[in-house]
């Protein structure tokens, strides 16, 4: 579950916003945060697969098909549609009474923690972070820590039960009928079929049956190896079409630009790797330095655009640094943001006296970050391309 793991570095940096992850086959999911926490979920191989079963399952009075939702969202501004269009449903039902909240947050939950594995399960991923005005609204603030403990005994369980090299998204067929039919009656051996004919996932299955995913793919395992199943994919169920922004103006394209390289200079591991998760992932190159003694040669071979600097290091501080920096043509100008644990005044004085830009206190906070990279570098990080792999 490794790459679930910069999901808790954006929760320890309060981050709000979006953050996309792309498989190698392009596949992508979208995590919505607020402060940190989790409000919704989307995306993957079968997110309407998944949105329609959870309705299913917590709000069975909600019709289940295309077109009833493709009315509701006639009625929904472009506004509300922020976290999509599955977020804006189950607002507008709250308001009409169909849903009550208690359902409307049981579907959200379900859809996170099914997303979650799934991302789980991905060989590799690319990020991309994206920050937001707080989400208007949400029905609910889902802990990371939490909802990743939620999904791990399933996760346990479907890596015991030598379920790994494939997908719940995945399609049950029977290959070699002929084999069932000797093993058994008649009547089983139609329902099989019926079951098994590469129309449904094996979520879908679980659900049609009233049984727990591992209860239904477990004792597939044997004809798996033997061949007489086979696991296909299968295409998702198409999305309602709703109304999108439209501009009121041709806009240029934007170009790509070049993308900034901020460094920090830091001694904490922890730290350092928070921080390159956070700026590759938000399109800037970056260069980390945990040795404060090696830090300035580094830098001169590097020329950042803009340094974050720890106060307190082995050997050396942030102080001396920071002056000695100052001192070099090169970097007379570069913006330099002090880092520390001790937020006081007699720390800002000094770091004001030395040269020091800004100054940010941990722990750090994602707004904070991107917010005074954004405040010394004009440089819009839309335009930059993005290719962080984890």
């Amino acid at each position: 579950m490794r790459h679930l793991q910069f999901l808790t570095n954006l929760e320890q940096l309060r981050f709000t916003g979006k953050l996309t992850r792309t498989a190698p086959s392009q596949q992508q999911w979208v995590f919505y945060f607020a402060q940190g926490r989790l409000v919704y979920a989307t995306g993957g191989e079968h997110a309407v697969r998944r949105w329609r079963r959870n309705l299913m399952i917590h709000c069975p009075r909600i019709p289940t098909y295309r077109m009833a939702w493709q009315v509701d969202l006639a009625t929904i501004d472009s506004a509300s549609l922020a976290m999509g269009w599955e977020y804006a449903l189950l607002n507008r039902w709250i308001v009409q009474g169909k849903v009550t909240r208690e359902q409307a947050i049981a579907v959200i939950c379900a859809v996170i923690a099914e997303v979650l594995f799934d991302v789980a399960q991905a060989a590799t991923v690319q990020d991309h972070i994206r920050e937001t005005p707080p989400f208007a609204n949400p029905l609910t603030f889902v802990e990371v820590k939490e909802a990743i403990f939620g999904i791990h005994p399933l996760w346990q369980a479907w890596q015991a039960s030598k379920l790994a090299n494939y997908s719940p998204d995945q399609s049950p067929i029977v290959r070699q009928a002929d084999q069932f039919k000797a093993l058994k009656s008649p009547q089983a051996y139609q329902n099989l079929v019926k079951m098994l004919n590469g129309e449904r996932s094996l979520r879908d299955l679980a659900v049609a049956m009233h049984r727990n995913l591992i209860e239904v793919a477990k004792p597939l395992l044997p004809y798996l190896e033997s061949g007489w199943i086979e696991l296909i994919h299968i295409p998702d169920l198409s999305a309602p079409i709703y109304r999108q922004r439209l501009s009121t103006k041709a806009v240029d394209e934007p170009v790509p630009a070049k993308k900034p390289v901020i460094a920090c200079v830091d001694d904490s591991l922890f730290v350092q790797n928070m921080m390159e998760k956070l700026l590759t992932s938000a399109g800037y190159n970056y260069v980390g330095i945990n040795d404060g003694l090696r830090a300035i040669g580094i830098l001169l071979a590097r020329k950042p655009d803009l340094i974050f600097l720890d106060l307190m290091m082995p050997n050396t501080n942030g102080y001396e640094i920071c002056e000695q920096l100052r001192k070099l043509t090169h970097f007379q100008n570069t913006p330099i943001v002090i880092l520390t644990g001790n937020d006081g005044f007699a720390n800002r004085l000094r770091s004001n006296f030395v040269g020091a830009s800004d100054f940010l206190t941990k722990p750090l906070d994602a707004e904070a970050v991107l917010g005074v990279i954004r405040k010394f570098l004009s440089q819009d990080v839309s335009t930059l391309p993005v290719s962080t792999n984890y």
